[in-house]
């Protein structure tokens, strides 16, 4: 196997302690946690490259290092890993770091070592949105909420505007987004909406995860909180189960509360100027403007929501028929 290629930041600290401490290469390398080979491939290189004393080596940062010792590598012939891909691949279960490095090896030999594998990506993950740093595994959770922003429906006589909730589900791990419009919040509709978000989806998630609302949760609580019984003898029959996000834990609800973001910017701004006469015209329209939404390509991923759901979720989902037996034979 090749020698594992180092990070430039521990390249220049073994040069320093080779030309300016001019320590040996087994005492070098028991400091810097690498093996003797290790030190003297970077010595070679370093000689090879005209970089033979501390002071050439100390005024370069670590990407004019690197263009030095792997000009090679520096002129754009090393692969590097696509963390959207990673990021999207371990969604699946099973699926690992380690195991997508070796995937990554096979493909490109002699390339990025582990930990700089690992390190590119984690960089990456840094650098976006804080829901995009928690790695929702496929089928796993469906988050549900009602946007703050309200659509209205005016009378056909009187033309007075009656704003109405927006109800919006979105999938962990693919960010497949449902939407529609109700009269209220309350318990029926509550439920009605679940019902037909499950049926847009075709497939039953491991968990509902709802803010702690009063439609779904009687009884706030960190730990413990009081399902509202319908609610949970709507899980039980499809075989999933409700798990609230904790107060003020706001990471736990991120997805949601972005995916409504992502609806009142890409579906509620649209509606600004159209006027809607009753709930069933409103939701006619929802249902266009979503299926764009979950068409529309993102840019993080390279792929839109639609072909993550269909490659990443929908092959996780439980079927509802085959849940909701399963749900009965246990009650039983």
């Amino acid at each position: 196997m090749a020698t594992e290629r180092l990070s430039m930041r521990k390249a220049k600290e073994i040069l320093r302690q080779k030309w300016l401490l001019g320590r040996s290469h087994r005492a070098i390398a028991a400091s810097a946690g690498v093996g003797v080979g290790s030190v003297s491939e970077v010595a070679g290189r370093a000689q090879a490259a005209g970089l033979a004393t501390w002071e050439a080596i100390e005024a370069l940062d670590e990407a004019a290092l690197e263009a030095r010792l792997y000009p090679a590598r520096a002129a754009g012939q090393r692969p590097l890993p696509d963390p959207a891909y990673l990021h999207t691949e371990l969604r699946h279960k099973g699926v690992t770091l380690q195991l997508l490095h070796v995937e990554y090896l096979e493909q490109h030999r002699d390339d990025y070592g582990y930990t700089q594998f690992c390190e590119h990506y984690r960089l990456w993950l840094k650098s976006h949105a804080p829901t995009m740093r928690q790695v929702h595994r496929a089928g796993e959770k469906l988050f549900v909420d009602y946007s703050g922003k309200k659509p209205c429906i005016a009378d056909p006589r009187t033309g007075e505007c009656t704003e109405v909730e927006l109800f919006v589900a979105v999938l962990g791990a693919s960010n497949y987004t449902f939407v529609e419009a109700t009269l209220t919040q309350r318990g029926p509709d509550w439920i009605a909406s679940h019902i037909r978000a499950l049926e847009f989806l075709g497939g039953v998630p491991a968990a509902l995860i709802p803010d702690q609302l009063k439609s779904g949760v009687t009884q706030p609580c960190r730990y413990e909180p009081g399902i509202q019984r319908t609610y949970e003898d709507l899980a039980g029959h499809y075989g999933t189960v409700v798990a609230p996000a904790r107060p003020q834990h706001p990471r736990d609800k991120a997805k949601v509360e972005v995916g409504v973001l992502v609806a009142q910017r890409w579906i509620l701004a649209r509606l600004r100027k159209q006027t809607f006469f009753s709930l069933d015209a409103l939701n006619e329209r929802i249902a266009d403007l979503l299926e764009d939404l979950n068409q529309r390509r993102m840019r993080v991923y390279g792929a839109s929501r639609r072909e993550l759901f269909e490659r990443v979720d929908r092959p996780e989902l439980c079927p509802p028929s085959a849940s909701s037996t399963a749900s009965g034979a246990r009650r039983a």
